[in-house]
């Protein structure tokens, strides 16, 4: 069996490789909890809370780090620099005795062929385990920017947009949200079960569920293991899904008997959704952009099992004739920044440049500039992002009538009584982490 050292050895080797190939934490952490899949449960999620923790704090904590060695954070040698980080998170954020923290930290220093480093080590994370109570920051009134990065681990250039949109108090609500673990969120799929007997199917299985916040089919789960162990998930009577990303389907006004089509689809929570409502006399065509998306969908739905579903590989910026105006709703969740979910991906921050931002934008026009023309007479399309940028989401409302013959409509008559009166005369709704207790996300609807 083994014991926390050895947690934080894998910990450590995940933050290396992270750092070296760039790849996305979650997909470094996935891969090392598979191999890690029959270490007793504590362990792994020791493993994960280093990892994850780590990587959500790393601007807070390479400031203080710095504060505290004579060699800056960026200049030290990868293997020390995310050794010190892990062991100081540990000391910063977890119940582990500073002593262990510190001592852990030198031992490994040391199996890792750095010996001669290890009383730096030692030195840094020692000073920083006496300081603890009285830890850097920048000055909040001449330095507002700085600080909001340094205290919430989020890069400069991206509070100063955030502030810019949406104002210092709310920015700030928004960053302390990014930090706050939150429960799962699932969606009941209601043509098979109810909420309430989902919720006994849970516990009876040992998961703690309770009633999510505004839509009556969501529900939050804590307390489990793994979902392939929840024998309700492996029956497909429940999606993994959070409440905003459950409102474009419900605000579409999706029938029995409807042809939908999802244009990016994967990994399929809208898509199963969508099906739910349309029935078995309906069609939903789940089209995504590569084969390893398509392969989700597929896989997905061979746990869902909902024949209505066709999976199509299709890059959503070209125009499929056949579908020209034969389609009653178009779904529309376009490729974006995610700033709206860095609380459930939290690097997605680093991996992030101005840049890419534009480039987003510019290719959500070109699917819009496609995607209304599969929309029906009458039909709908419904734009959606899980992202806080106001030009991928406001300003690509303006682009869409301004550009296209869709006109947009009021979705007040199906959101739920919380957030009625909060699409205003623009007519679309922005849900922000931190105030309304879900993700970040955007959804308009519009008609032809």
């Amino acid at each position: 069996m083994a014991d926390k050292k050895n947690m934080r050895e894998e910990a450590l080797q995940a933050l290396m490789t992270m750092e070296k190939t760039d790849r996305l934490s979650h997909l470094v952490i996935g891969e090392a909890l598979m191999r890690l899949q029959f270490m007793p449960k504590n362990e792994r999620a020791f493993f994960t809370m280093l990892c994850e923790g780590v990587t959500e704090q790393k601007i807070y904590l390479d400031y203080v780090l710095d504060a505290y060695s004579r060699t800056k954070m960026r200049k030290c040698k990868p293997l020390i620099r995310n050794l010190l980080r892990l062991s100081a998170y540990q000391i910063l954020f977890m119940h582990v005795p500073d002593a262990a923290a510190c001592n852990e930290a030198v031992s490994l220093a040391k199996k890792r062929g750095f010996r001669s480093l290890s009383g730096f080590v030692n030195g840094v994370l020692r000073t920083l385990s006496r300081e603890k109570e009285h830890l850097p920051l920048p000055d909040a009134e001449k330095e507002p920017f700085t600080w909001l990065s340094v205290r919430y681990s989020m890069p400069e250039w991206l509070v100063r947009l955030l502030v810019e949109q949406y104002g210092r108090e709310t920015t700030e609500r928004m960053l302390q949200a990014f930090l706050t673990t939150r429960p799962t969120t699932i969606r009941t799929c209601t043509d098979r079960i109810t909420p309430e007997q989902l919720k006994k199917r849970l516990e009876e299985s040992g998961v703690t569920a309770r009633e999510g916040r505004c839509l009556p089919y969501a529900l939050q789960i804590s307390g489990y293991n793994y979902l392939n162990k929840i024998p309700a998930f492996r029956e497909g009577v429940f999606v993994v899904q959070d409440e905003s990303s459950m409102f474009p389907v419900e605000v579409s006004g999706i029938k029995a008997g409807d042809r939908v089509l999802d244009l990016c689809a994967a990994p399929g929570g809208k898509t199963f959704h969508a099906a739910e409502r349309v029935g078995s006399e309906g069609q939903v065509i789940a089209r995504d952009l590569t084969e390893y998306k398509t392969e989700i969908l597929q896989e997905n739905n061979e746990r869902m099992k909902y024949s209505q579903i066709k999976i199509e590989q299709w890059d959503a910026t070209e125009f499929d004739p056949a579908l020209e105006s034969a389609v009653d709703v178009v779904l529309c969740d376009l490729p974006c920044s995610g700033l709206g979910i860095m609380g459930r991906k939290n690097d997605i921050k680093y991996h992030l440049t101005e840049k890419q931002l534009d480039e987003l934008v510019r290719l959500q026009r070109s699917i819009l500039a496609v995607a209304w023309r599969y929309v029906k007479p009458g039909g709908i399309l419904v734009f959606s992002t899980c992202t806080l940028n106001q030009r991928e989401n406001v300003e690509n409302v303006r682009w869409i009538e301004e550009n296209t013959p869709l006109r947009r409509v009021s979705m007040e008559d199906r959101l739920p009584q919380t957030f009625r009166g909060r699409t205003g005369e623009e007519g679309y709704l922005q849900l922000l982490p931190g105030i309304d207790g879900c993700d970040g996300f955007f959804v308009a609807k519009f008609t032809r």
